[in-house]
């Protein structure tokens, strides 16, 4: 199979986009590792293989330190590291602390740096692959979500610094994703009738499913990614349909 014999590391992996990642890597043949603070509510698993769970609170750089440890020690290599923890709430700017907003980016930018330092050694050894998961808040204004949107404005920017970094032994890219489909779609778009306005808005018709991603996140730490590094892929559906087409009174089909 495509990733057969290699170990990957989800960050965040146990539920919604991380779990599918990691099930698509399962999928692909690698054993695979996904870590958070707290446990899945059930198995991370696929084409009955199962995913390791290793507790460990990405802010803690010992924590890191050690999850890596367990992983050499348990496997004796590390192919691929999925920087996937992450998120926000939805908080203006002007209506919180700024002290949360600065969580927000330690957590989206800051941790996985860390985290991919940490790594870069048993990577190097390798000659293995990081993938960033991006957001495409982080190439347009994010009202509600400003400091989520800055953090992964840098984190395509500190992924292609990466990139030549630690070329030629360690490929880092991004991938930049728009709206997906998971079980805490309802806090950001509303019930079953708002995820279907917003998938409506997509040009391919629909969100993202984790699966979708996990597929390219597989492609991009394989072999057949071998001469893509430094990239941002964008997987968004087609994109968001620019507001001024809708606003205008001319050009409109009959």
């Amino acid at each position: 199979m495509e990733m057969d014999g290699r170990v990957a590391v989800v960050t965040g992996g146990t539920r919604g986009v991380g779990a599918g990642i990691a099930r698509a890597f399962l999928a692909a043949g690698a054993q695979v590792v996904i870590c958070a603070r707290r446990p899945p509510d059930a198995p991370v698993e696929e084409a009955g293989r199962k995913a390791e769970f290793v507790a460990a609170d990405l802010r803690d750089p010992a924590a890191v330190e050690a999850m890596f440890a367990e992983v050499s020690g348990r496997y004796g290599r590390l192919d691929v590291l999925v920087n996937n923890a992450g998120g926000t709430p939805y908080r203006l700017l002007a209506e919180s602390e700024a002290a949360r907003h600065a969580r927000v980016v330690e957590l989206n930018l800051t941790v996985p740096m860390a985290v991919s330092v940490a790594a870069y050694p048993l990577l190097r050894e390798s000659r293995g692959s990081v993938v960033m998961i991006g957001s495409v808040s982080g190439q347009r204004p994010s009202p509600g979500s400003a400091a989520y949107g800055a953090a992964k404005a840098g984190l395509a920017n500190l992924a292609a610094s990466m990139a030549v970094e630690w070329a030629p032994e360690v490929r880092v890219n991004t991938l930049v994703l728009g709206m997906v489909r998971t079980e805490l779609s309802e806090l950001h778009y509303g019930d079953e009738a708002g995820v279907a306005a917003v998938a409506a808005t997509v040009p391919l018709g629909r969100l993202a499913e984790p699966s979708d991603v996990g597929e390219a996140a597989v492609f991009l730490a394989s072999s057949r990614a071998a001469y893509v590094s430094g990239a941002s892929l964008l997987l968004h559906g087609g994109g968001e349909r620019p507001a001024f087409l809708d606003a205008a009174n001319a050009n409109k089909e009959s």
